[in-house]
């Protein structure tokens, strides 16, 4: 008799565990951790405890709103079950030893603001399906192993906030749709293997903090109209193939991009201690 109360207080406790939170989400969720070497984590996740316990999950109203694992070895590939988990509000997976191409189904996570999953191992092509996310203020795959070209659909988030993509093995030329994203502060393609000129459409985003173009194949001219730009308080353009060399400003109260041309060598000036 004791053992059976005991079962079936162990079959009660499971339950209870996952029964706030949809089968579909547990599902998924159960599938990052297979895919992802679980077991092996950094601090990993007892599957009998309750899901609000398990580490780096966040959850509102029974629902799975926040993924935030970076730092905590996983390796593997991410499922496609991912894009069940369709209350999504942020994802960050930076500093791991993630692989494959990024699953197309994230394009099912219409409520994310934030998906950041730099730092890793991803290659493949940046799926086109990440256009659909249009909640999406933040999008950071910056060093990986990704190829080809920018997504012309990338350019229909129209509340990016930041985009940074550097540090991969990226191609083509800067769309010029760009002049879309509006709301864009942070632009960095550094270190990667795009070609062509520096659009004078990214001079009309008008809130650019920060743009980090180094380390390409770019040519021609820095757009002149940069130099009326009132909120650039970074630009790196160096290490390109442009008319001219420039060295890279970075502080509140940068000096006149005109006044920025040297001949050889980039240098760094930092005019924050003013």
């Amino acid at each position: 008799m004791k053992t059976l109360n005991l079962t079936l207080a162990f079959i009660f406790a499971t339950f209870y565990s996952f029964a706030n939170v949809s089968t579909l989400e547990k599902e998924a969720l159960i599938a990052i951790y297979n895919a992802t070497n679980g077991s092996e984590w950094n601090v990993t996740w007892d599957l009998s405890a309750p899901i609000s316990d398990w580490y780096g999950v966040t959850l509102e109203n029974d629902k799975v709103v926040e993924l935030n694992l970076q730092f905590n070895n996983l390796e593997g590939e991410l499922p496609m079950e991912i894009g069940s988990l369709v209350n999504l509000k942020k994802i960050n997976f930076g500093f791991n030893k993630i692989s494959g191409t990024i699953p197309s189904s994230l394009k099912n996570l219409k409520e994310l603001t934030a998906l950041e999953l730099f730092m890793n191992r991803f290659e493949g092509d940046i799926p086109v399906e990440l256009g659909s996310l249009k909640k999406l203020e933040s999008l950071k795959l910056y060093s990986n192993q990704l190829t080809g070209e920018i997504p012309l659909d990338l350019m229909d988030l129209v509340n990016l906030k930041e985009l940074l993509l550097g540090s991969n093995f990226l191609t083509g030329e800067i769309p010029l749709e760009i002049s879309a994203l509006t709301k864009l502060q942070k632009l960095s393609l550094m270190d990667n293997q795009m070609y062509g000129e520096i659009p004078v459409e990214l001079s009309q985003l008008k809130d650019l903090e920060e743009l980090l173009l180094s380390t390409n194949q770019f040519t021609g001219d820095l757009p002149i109209e940069f130099m009326s730009h009132k909120n650039l308080n970074t630009v790196m353009v160096s290490d390109n193939n442009l008319n001219e060399e420039f060295i890279t400003v970075s502080g509140k109260n940068p000096p006149t991009l005109g006044v920025l041309q040297i001949e050889r060598a980039t240098a760094i000036m930092d005019l924050e201690k003013e």
